[in-house]
């Protein structure tokens, strides 16, 4: 894992911008501490932030591959966990390699495959390679965009990197928020290929973007297709079990210290127990690791016992499946720190999700002390169907995202997020349109089976919707994290053999004994403590500590008192001064989410001082 970054300019020479492409490639340190290196050349340069995880001494990047009309150069952040077999098949084909790494690989399954290079790659990618033969990049994203790589168009080629920070680092973009771009800060259903920076997309999950002197040209390699399922149920839970079985195999391949995030949910506990099953027979011992908000206890009124009991089930499961656990313990006092706020924010170039992401970039960094590598239960949810919105009738799909309705989220919920901005902004924002707009797009692209029933056709969109939108966000957040502090977090359920079995699985199988994620549940049932195998979703858990709340509105305060302060060009004072003279025990339940979106917005403009120009497209 690693963070990537380059520019092509074909009426420049970049052999003279050495210090602007160091600059862009610093922005990466946090992705890649164990090494970087720089490649120039007159029209590409390419810069690279090593994570050392496969072949310790052989992937040093930016990597060259000589051919006899020119080179090629690939800088790459992932993992490729088919590689094994792929170089196995190119040495047969006369390839010769020099290291052990993966992305030794994919340079020779480029100078093999060509622009059909990704229909061979099993693995979680985001790379460019610099073909000097044709004098062209190439950009990749992997099938279910676990990668982030982001990209700027200029007048003679583009910037790329894997996060905005390192494009906003070149003199050539600038850090500008429109209203499009405002409204995608805080309301994350917006078009896979845009970012909230003017000027600044995303490359698109399954995705390959050719840049040459002629121009841009996009070309999709994957996307989620219907297809008849044709299965018995006895057959999908048993295909679903010999998926994660391998998945969880190739995923387990590291020359570093590695474990899995176990909460004691079905979700972490199955890749946990997968994990423990495949290690022991190598006689390792699996590492597993939770989280425990502090404090919890000393707010006995609001107790979530579903909640609030994670460390319980996950010591089941330790036990069950004999890992050496470990339970983090992250304290109100440190999730409330301005000087963790700060670092969430650089990690995302945005406002966080406020208390949620500073303590999962608290667990990171603690696991991080002990590993560089682990594997996580993310996206089950969406393949299974076990978010709450999948079975309420209520969660609408005509005229909103499902989620919309069902969360107290204020990323989430339009009404909670207008409520703090100054009239005009919100007007600004236009917020039921925008998102009709970008409902319409999304609908645009599911596929319905002929004969389809009406139940049927909604829960394939409802899918949809979750694997390409809402999946989305929640990967990107977890690899800014997980990244910022250099651990590779891993998701088996996204490897794309299980999302498009799973895509397709009838819904009356998927929830075939009545609960959410039957199947899954069937398929691992034998591995797992009954009592986890039984027991109801749960989400991440949060802190109730009153005195977190108390901290939320002492730092609102001390904004308020700096009214001169940009941020009250956006935010209504008088909300948050109304915010902060709520009864603690009231804003913990209800307000804490917004008042840690003002005070986001007070440090992200203190950090980025974009130019806002959200008067106006």
């Amino acid at each position: 894992m690693c963070g990537i970054t380059g520019w092509i300019a074909y009426d420049d020479d970049l052999r003279r911008r050495r210090s602007t492409v160091e600059a862009m490639t610093a922005t990466m340190a946090c992705r890649g501490p164990d090494a970087a290196g720089i490649w120039l050349d007159r029209a590409a340069a390419l810069g690279h932030r090593r994570l050392a995880v496969i072949d310790l001494p052989g992937g040093i990047q930016p990597m060259t591959l000589e051919t006899p009309t020119g080179r090629l150069v690939i800088v790459y952040s992932g993992e490729i966990y088919n590689f094994i077999e792929l170089k196995r098949g190119l040495m047969q084909r006369g390839h010769r390699f020099a290291t052990n790494s993966d992305t030794e690989v994919v340079l020779h399954g480029y100078l093999e495959w060509g622009e059909y290079l990704p229909d061979h790659l099993n693995g979680m990618f985001a790379f460019a390679i610099w073909d000097e033969r044709r004098s062209h990049l190439v950009l990749v994203r992997d099938r279910a965009g676990i990668k982030p790589l982001f990209y700027h168009r200029t007048n003679d080629g583009v910037i790329f990197g894997s996060e905005p920070k390192a494009i906003l680092a070149n003199p050539r973009s600038k850090s500008v928020i429109d209203a499009e771009g405002f409204y995608n800060l805080f309301l994350d259903t917006q078009s896979p290929d845009r970012s909230p920076w003017r000027g600044i997309d995303r490359v698109p999950p399954g995705t390959m973007i050719t840049v040459a002197a002629s121009g841009v040209r996009t070309r999709t390699y994957w996307r989620l297709r219907s297809n008849p399922h044709g299965d018995d149920l006895q057959t999908t839970v048993h295909t679903v079990r010999e998926l994660m079985t391998d998945i969880v195999r190739r995923q387990l391949v590291a020359d570093v210290p590695q474990c899995v995030l176990l909460s004691g949910g079905l979700d972490s506990s199955a890749i946990s127990g997968l994990a423990a099953s495949h290690l022991d027979k190598r006689s390792v011992r699996v590492r597993t690791f939770s989280v425990d908000p502090g404090g919890q206890a000393r707010d006995s009124s609001h107790r979530r016992p579903d909640v609030l009991e994670d460390a319980h089930y996950a010591r089941q499961v330790a036990e069950r499946i004999g890992s050496a656990h470990t339970n983090v313990i992250v304290d109100a006092r440190h999730v409330a720190d301005p000087n963790v706020r700060r670092a969430v924010i650089r990690a995302r170039d945005a406002p966080s999700l406020g208390e949620m992401d500073a303590s999962l970039y608290l667990l990171f960094k603690s696991i991080r002390e002990e590993s560089v590598v682990a594997l996580s239960g993310e996206s089950s949810d969406e393949l299974f169907g076990g978010y709450t919105w999948f079975h309420d009738e209520s969660a609408s799909i005509e005229n909103a995202f499902p989620w919309s309705a069902l969360t107290q989220l204020p990323i989430y919920s339009p009404g909670s997020v207008l409520s703090m901005f100054r009239p005009e902004i919100a007007r600004t924002l236009d917020v039921q349109t925008r998102t009709g707009d970008q409902l319409a797009v999304a609908l645009s692209g599911v596929e319905h089976l002929e004969g389809s029933s009406s139940l049927d056709r909604r829960m394939r969109v409802i899918s949809f919707l979750a694997l390409n939108r809402h999946m989305q966000m929640l990967l990107d957040r977890k690899d800014r994290l997980s990244m910022a502090v250099g651990l590779e977090v891993r998701v088996p359920y996204c490897d794309h053999r299980l999302v498009e079995y799973a895509y397709n699985i009838p819904w009356s199988i998927k929830i075939f004994d009545g609960r959410e994620k039957s199947v899954l549940r069937h398929a691992v049932t034998d591995l797992l403590p009954t009592s986890v195998v039984e027991r109801k979703k749960s989400g991440y858990p949060g802190t109730r500590d009153l005195a977190y709340a108390t901290e939320l509105q002492r730092q609102a305060r001390d904004v308020l008192s700096e009214q001169g302060h940009p941020v009250f060009d956006l935010v209504d004072p008088a909300w948050l001064h109304t915010a902060t003279e709520e009864d603690p025990a009231k804003t913990r339940r209800n307000l804490s989410g917004e008042i840690n979106m003002a005070l986001d917005l007070y440090h992200w403009l203190e950090i980025y001082r974009p130019e806002l120009r959200i008067d106006s497209n």
